[in-house]
This record gives C-alpha cells, structure tokens and sequence, in this order.
C-alpha cells in the first residue's frame, strides 16, 4: 500500500501554527482585559472608601477642610473612573478583535483539515480501485493458467 501525502501539508501546518498564535493573542488580551477591570474594581473600593468617610467627616464633628478633601478626592476618584472605563472598553474591544482573528484563524484550519480528509478518502479509494484491479489480474492469470493446464491434460499425447 502506498503512503498517503497531503500536498498541502504545509499550509495545513501554517494554519495550526497561526491558530496557536491567535489562542495566544486572546489569551493576552483576556488577561488585559481581567487587569483593566480589576484596576477599575479598586477605583469603585477606593471611591466607597471616601464616600463612608465622607459620612463619617458629616457625622461628627464638622472639620470644613477635611470635608472638602474628601470632596475633591471624591471627584478626582470619578475621573480616575471615567478614564478607566475607557480602558476597559480598548480592552474589550481588543478582546473582541483577537476573538474574531482566532474564529477566522480556526475556520481556515477546519477547512484544510476537511480537505486532508477529503484526499485521504479519495486516496483510500484508489488505493482499494488498484488492489482490486490487481487481484482481478491475479484471477484472469490464475483462471488463464488452469485453463492452459487442462487443456494440455485433455490432449492425448
């Protein structure tokens, strides 16, 4: 039997070499992405942190001056926010865009994999057509040889 080879072995290679990079790629940017929130999860715990000590500066004693800070921190906190969420959102973004990359990459992969299978089945086939060719051969040689063989019995010599 011969040995089956896929002629476009190599691209089929250059595919799962690709897809591995882009599994990569998404894993980064999931990564980016779970830092960014985590950065914007503290900015939230931070804001709170000011927001319950602005309840207590209300509560007690009125110190104008600390109020105000924890005002300012407050708002600067809100910034800090904004800027953030904007972060999260590249990051999405990026994630979105490497998850697209990946889905594309994994397409081309499946289709080369199905059309190494396709030749694979299309080789198996030939490859039964030629045994059977060879063993209808064999059997005309075998049938032509008893043949000839009762024939040169059957003639008295």
């Amino acid at each position: 039997m011969a040995r089956f080879r896929y002629s476009m072995q190599s691209i089929l290679n250059i595919k799962m070499k690709m897809e591995t990079l882009a599994k990569q790629e998404f894993s980064a940017a999931r990564a980016a992405l779970d830092v960014e929130e985590e950065k914007l999860q503290q900015l939230f715990d931070r804001k709170d942190g000011y927001e319950k000590k602005a309840q207590t500066l209300l509560a007690g004693t009125l110190h104008i001056r600390d109020i105000e800070e924890n005002r300012a921190a407050i708002l600067c906190m809100e910034n800090y926010i904004i800027q953030q969420r904007k972060r999260v959102a590249a990051a999405e973004k990026n994630l979105e865009d490497a998850r697209e990359r990946l889905t594309t990459v994994m397409m081309e992969r499946k289709t080369h994999e199905t059309l190494k299978e396709k030749a694979f089945q299309v080789f198996l086939l030939e490859e039964k057509r030629q045994e059977s060719k060879e063993i209808d051969q064999l059997t005309s040689y075998t049938y032509g040889q008893r043949r000839s063989e009762e024939s040169r019995s059957e003639v008295p010599v």
